[in-house]
């Protein structure tokens, strides 16, 4: 699995990239309003510490909008995956934008129908949202395992971004799935690569090395 970092804070991915842990970035308007920095210069500073891919959101409502916006932002890196919301208007875009070998990452999935919608429209990847279904008591797991399935059967070359994680379960449950790669906040790494049982082993080994020095110079 890939994973992604779900943020636009540059020192956030600095933080996770020198882990060797970050494959992509997703980032959305609320996360580019929270930097306080125009957007192109936010994406740019990004795109030139990621390597994989960094999905930037189109805001326009009308296809025709969104085609001009994605066309600019394409042009700023070639890693940048352009964001378009699940819409009518969204998939018209996607199949313009597919047709000028533009990558897309079609945002705010929630049934298999606008999987299977966003996929046959060219998407390159598609995001359901895990999190928010099960806000609403419905199975976000089971439907990002329902989109691997469909993608699988009809040989589609769209990857599933499973977004919307908030917790380790979460995760660990795409993982299960299928999910080709998992969009993380970076409020939620530390919490990936920590327990209690690795602390509580660590300070075990270092009071029984302390104990065996101890031992050492009372000879």
């Amino acid at each position: 699995m890939k994973f992604f970092l779900d943020t636009a804070n540059v020192e956030e991915i600095k933080r996770v990239n020198e882990l060797g842990l970050v494959d992509g970035v997703t980032t959305n308007p609320t996360l580019i309003g929270r930097e306080g920095k125009p957007f192109e210069e936010v994406i740019k500073e990004i795109t030139g510490i990621v390597d994989g891919p960094v999905s930037a959101e189109v805001v326009g409502l009308k296809a025709e909008e969104m085609i001009k916006e994605a066309r600019e932002i394409a042009m700023w890196a070639e890693n940048i995956v352009v964001k378009i919301p699940m819409t009518e208007e969204g998939l018209k875009a996607v199949k313009v934008l597919a047709g000028e070998g533009i990558k897309t990452n079609v945002t705010l999935i929630f049934t298999v129908a606008q999987g299977l919608m966003a996929t046959k429209a060219g998407a390159s990847y598609i995001s359901p949202f895990i999190g928010r279904l099960d806000d609403i008591s419905a199975d976000g797991i089971k439907l990002v395992a329902d989109l691997r399935k469909l993608l699988d059967t009809y040989d589609y070359d769209t990857e599933i971004i499973a977004a919307s994680i908030r917790n380790i379960n979460h995760l660990e449950d795409s993982v299960a799935v299928g999910a080709h790669i998992a969009t993380i906040p970076g409020s939620l790494f530390p919490a990936l690569w920590s327990h209690p049982l690795t602390d509580k082993g660590i300070q075990a080994f270092l009071d029984d090395w302390k104990a065996y020095e101890d031992k050492l110079e009372d000879k």
